[in-house]
């Protein structure tokens, strides 16, 4: 892997975004695949946890709102599924391992294979060329973008869901465990979107509500003409500001589009929003990315 460039740097700080071709290994990639297969063969879902993964606004209030094991997996490995593919009483109607939308949230704090990579030298050393001088993991999920079912995920800002006083201190890495090309549904940004603040923040819902979290604002209407696809081969990584606007397609290709994401917020003068659904809790503090 070649050293990140000041100029790269400009250009992160600029578009909001940064493409780096083959961050990771081949072998790296394969390593987290072969993991996640594991996990995914040991899984246990309790009927009552299988709720359905969605962006959509009234689905995901239905949804993860309901759902206490959405609220409280920032601290856990845990499953969340695509639509479709539970019958009414929670039985899987295709293989499990084809069915799992992604695992998340705390792969990072709790996988030997996944902690290893979210803290390799490399990762740190971009860390340090950023200027992040004491950032900390908040969360990680493994993503699966399932082939044919993969679904959606609509325009957003990743500060949305995880909110910071001041803003512009989440930062996400997006890692291509497999090639992620237009036809399988890999991501797309409109440029210089992160400068503009956020319009929508997911928050916890006062007690004794029907749900346990709720919008506030809500998403603009985006040209979809702003968009631009950043395709990526497997190896890959890209940088993602928490307040730049990306989104991708369904995937309604024959091949998946796993990847791993994690993000991470510069501490230094930063409040995490107590009214974010991730919570640090007393069991997992939000490890430092430098160790």
């Amino acid at each position: 892997m070649a050293s990140v460039t000041q100029q790269q740097i400009q250009k992160f700080h600029k578009d909001g975004f940064l493409v780096l071709e083959q961050f990771f290994s081949a072998e790296e990639c394969d390593s987290m695949r072969s993991q996640i297969q594991r996990i995914v063969a040991e899984m246990e879902v309790p009927p009552h946890c299988r709720t359905a993964f969605s962006t959509r606004e009234e689905e995901q209030l239905r949804e993860q709102g309901s759902s206490d094991y959405f609220l409280t997996s920032g601290d856990k490995i845990r499953f969340f599924f695509e639509k479709g593919v539970l019958d009414e009483k929670g039985n899987f109607l295709i293989p499990k391992e084809k069915s799992v939308s992604k695992v998340g949230h705390a792969l990072h704090a709790y996988d030997p294979v996944f902690k290893q990579i979210t803290h390799s030298p490399k990762v740190q050393e971009l860390g340090r060329k950023l200027g992040l001088e004491r950032p900390v993991v908040v969360q990680s999920m493994y993503i699966f973008k399932q082939p044919g079912i993969g679904g959606e995920v609509t325009p957003h800002q990743d500060a949305s869901f995880l909110h910071t006083e001041p803003l512009g201190r989440i930062l996400g890495f997006w890692i291509a465990l497999e090639d992620a090309t237009q036809e399988n549904g890999c991501l797309w940004f409109i440029p210089g979107s992160h400068t503009n603040g956020i319009t929508r923040r997911m928050v916890r819902a006062a007690s004794g509500a029907s749900t346990c979290v709720e919008f506030v604002g809500s998403e603009p209407a985006y040209d979809d003409k702003q968009f631009i696809p950043l395709p990526i081969r497997k190896g890959g990584l890209i940088l993602i500001h928490g307040e730049v606007v990306h989104k991708s397609e369904l995937n309604s290709s024959e091949s998946s589009r796993h990847a791993f994401t994690f993000h991470v917020m510069e501490a230094k003068g930063t409040t995490w929003s107590k009214e974010n659904w991730l919570q640090p809790t007393p069991e997992l503090p939000f490890p430092s990315l430098y160790t």
